[in-house]
């Protein structure tokens, strides 16, 4: 006997989305009223002193085969978002939002068409590219002593091949407004401080901090590999976080933060893939 899933109130229609998506937002923003004293919005223009860590972000990516003018605006919409995040002191005790800061990305307020991600395939909104500032930003985060409070992930799913890739896959966001947000909290008893602007080529990121860290971050994958499973391609590895005291050199710990095990979306011709070995001739 077959059982049928029931869909859910915001699956039936557009209308039930919009709907569904609007109360998400009421809620969101209802909690951020009585949580306001704990957002970081303060901003001082000054530099901090110690730089925790730099990265730089490729804007215009070639991703399988998205029409390359969503690069061009998204490179738009970065361009916008950056001077509301950049130079944000997250004092102790604080929790950064990346919605908070930002708003909502309107066309009134000059955002243009971007790529989004929407369930299991690529579209497009106004606004999207977002999720580059945001994955910036937490991987930046990854490398500090901060408590990451809120992180979603585009769950088991690849959607792009790899092209000038720098960080592991699986670290990357999904974000939407407001409800789905990237959020941190400063645990320390330091000042930090997000520097976040755009060149024409790239997005740039540092975290600086009032005081050096006592320990530093490395983040790495291991054991990454395509596996062929029941006739689909899954991306397949782990990304670990290791602990270094800056002092002694010393390796304090080894943490795993993703295993992935992701379904291809793309075209896999090309791909190294190991081969699902049947059940019944493991056992042989």
């Amino acid at each position: 006997m077959t059982t049928i899933k029931r869909k859910l109130f915001c699956e039936i229609s557009p209308l039930t989305y919009a709907i569904s998506e609007k109360k998400c937002i009421f809620i969101r923003s209802v909690k951020n009223l009585v949580g306001l004293r704990h957002l970081a919005k303060t901003r001082q223009e000054k530099n901090l002193k110690y730089v925790i860590y730099r990265h730089n972000s490729l804007i215009r990516r070639r991703l399988g085969n998205v029409n390359m003018e969503l690069q061009e605006n998204k490179a738009v919409n970065l361009g916008l978002a950056a001077p509301k995040i950049n130079k944000i002191l997250i004092r102790p005790g604080e929790t950064f939002s990346f919605w908070y800061l930002v708003g909502k990305t309107t066309a009134k307020m000059g955002y243009k068409e971007g790529l989004t991600i929407f369930g299991d395939h690529t579209a497009s909104g106004t606004g999207g590219g977002m999720c580059q500032m945001t994955n910036l930003i937490h991987w930046m985060i990854l490398h500090s002593e901060m408590k990451i409070t809120e992180h979603h992930h585009h769950d088991g799913l690849d959607l792009f091949p790899d092209f000038q890739r720098k960080i592991p896959f699986g670290t990357g966001t999904s974000i939407m407004y407001n409800y789905l947000d990237y959020r941190f909290r400063n645990t320390t008893d330091r000042t930090y401080q997000l520097i976040v602007y755009t060149t024409d080529e790239y997005l740039c990121g540092e975290l600086r901090a009032d005081s050096p860290q006592r320990y530093k971050y490395h983040i790495q994958a291991e054991d990454v590999y395509f596996s062929r499973e029941n006739g689909v391609v899954y991306r397949n590895g782990k990304v670990y976080r290791d602990k270094v005291d800056c002092v002694t050199g010393n390796h304090l710990g080894r943490k795993l933060i993703r295993v992935n095990h992701a379904k291809v979306m793309y075209d896999t011709e090309g791909l190294d893939i190991r081969e699902e070995v049947p059940s019944e001739e493991a056992t042989v």
